[in-house]
């Protein structure tokens, strides 16, 4: 038998530990994992040298843009991006224009993407005005339904707790997660309505408007309404010490509850945003250090399921407006998540299979993505090849993302992700993308 590919001189990633082996790799699957005396003749051989692969990442927390808004990012670079980066697998938001809403929207959505893609793919759907329509989206293989508290997408009013219980309610139902954006909107309304009154621009005036309070809110309301669904709830970009303990006290109420954190919210503090106001902004906020070290806390003691990057990219002008109020929230980190998370395990503060957890197996089994995030027999062969010895400054002018520019740029880190293989096929190679449009896949 002469399988497709076999990955030869690695060293392995397992659930065990990490072993000196080989990787036999057949119809976009691992087929085995064993000596290299022990694996099949293949078409084609890749010598990896000793380095390190894993799971390749699976990023819940991505705006493509395209359509309208694809001057700032596209199916083609947002997912070249991802590949650099060695993300395998992106679950893109719905607050697009025309914002993902409906079984249409997301069969459009899906049709343009479809033969642009060098990643797989998943998709989120916002809640519709009509819940009627839940079950079509889900049946058009919409990965999650993502609702942000602070303000709308499309016309459902997430300010109506009896119409959020109802869609809570009908999702569990269905078996499909809700991802939450957790800051009150009316705290922020007040808040920014205080701050604009002193006529201020500075970064800590846009900090007033976001305050801490606010997530905590958020998380408050929406466990109460969550908890007797019996639905899967998952907070997205927690940023605050008491936004965490609100969510860590709702796990020990036995709610099924999950949350994220961005690297951006474990490695950016308030300091830097003084330095970089217009660059590091982002909703909700870079926060204290205290607020940095309470999630960096949180992840050592395995209380954080998932790491994803939160990547919103923009134009360069729509982050440098002069006026603080004008400037669009958002941080690209598809190519930039996974070399600082290395830097991390290099310096001893996060080891491999906790990074392995949080970027690829718990964000697979949240999405209830099957024989995706895991490196094992019969799991899709999506997987990134590591040096962990490299060391390398981050160069953003270097970017496959349209959005040049990151609050990271000049940082030197060590660990680098050096070949990407998305469904068995070798998509980036030392930083380029060596693969076709289209390598990719739909999936749900």
């Amino acid at each position: 038998m002469v399988i497709d590919l076999v990955l030869s001189n690695a060293k392995i990633y397992t659930s065990s530990g990490i072993v000196t082996a080989g990787v036999a790799i057949e119809n976009g699957r691992i087929l085995r994992i064993a000596k290299e005396a022990n694996l099949p003749q293949a078409s084609h051989t890749l010598d990896l040298h000793g380095h390190l692969v894993l799971p390749g990442l699976v990023d819940m927390h991505v705006h493509l843009r395209d359509q309208q808004l694809a001057y700032k990012e596209d199916f083609v670079t947002g997912t070249s991006a991802a590949a650099a980066g060695g993300v395998t697998l992106i679950a893109d938001m719905p607050n697009n224009i025309p914002p993902t809403t409906s079984a249409t929207s997301l069969r459009e959505r899906a049709r343009l993407a479809e033969n642009h893609i060098f990643v797989n793919t998943a998709f989120y759907s916002a809640f519709p005005e009509d819940l009627a329509q839940l079950p079509s989206i889900v049946k058009e293989k919409a990965i999650g339904f993502k609702v942000f508290l602070s303000n709308e997408i499309g016309g459902f009013d997430t300010e109506d707790n009896n119409l959020l219980t109802r869609a809570f309610t009908q999702a569990a139902n269905l078996n499909i997660p809700v991802a939450i954006h957790a800051e009150d909107k009316k705290t922020l309304e007040n808040a920014e309505q205080e701050v604009k009154k002193t006529c201020r621009t500075d970064v800590k005036a846009h900090l007033e408007t976001h305050p801490a309070i606010a997530e905590m809110k958020a998380i408050q309301r929406i466990v109460q309404l969550f908890e007797n669904t019996g639905g899967s709830l998952h907070l997205c970009h927690l940023s605050s010490a008491i936004g965490l303990t609100s969510f860590l006290a709702a796990k020990k109420q036995g709610l099924r509850i999950t949350c994220e954190v961005t690297p951006h919210h474990l490695l950016l503090s308030n300091k830097h945003s003084k330095r970089l106001p217009r660059l590091t902004l982002v909703h909700p906020p870079i926060r204290t250090l205290e607020d940095t070290k309470a999630l960096w806390n949180a992840v050592t003691n395995r209380q954080v399921d998932s790491i994803a990057s939160d990547h919103a990219p923009h134009t360069i002008e729509e982050k440098t407006t002069e006026s603080i109020w004008d400037v669009k929230p958002g941080i690209p980190g598809l190519e930039t998540t996974l070399p600082l998370l290395l830097n991390e395990v290099n310096k001893g503060h996060l080891t491999v299979p906790d990074l392995v957890r949080m970027t690829s197996e718990v964000p697979a089994r949240i999405l209830k993505l099957k024989d995706r995030g895991s490196f094992k027999a019969g799991c899709y062969a999506d997987l990134v090849v590591i040096d962990m010895k490299q060391k390398h400054e981050i160069d953003a002018s270097r970017f496959h993302s349209k959005a040049k520019y990151s609050p990271f740029n000049g940082w030197k880190v060590k660990g680098k992700p050096i070949r990407t293989l998305v469904n068995g096929r070798l998509v980036m190679d030392e930083g380029e993308i060596v693969a076709k449009a289209g390598t990719g896949s739909i999936v749900s």
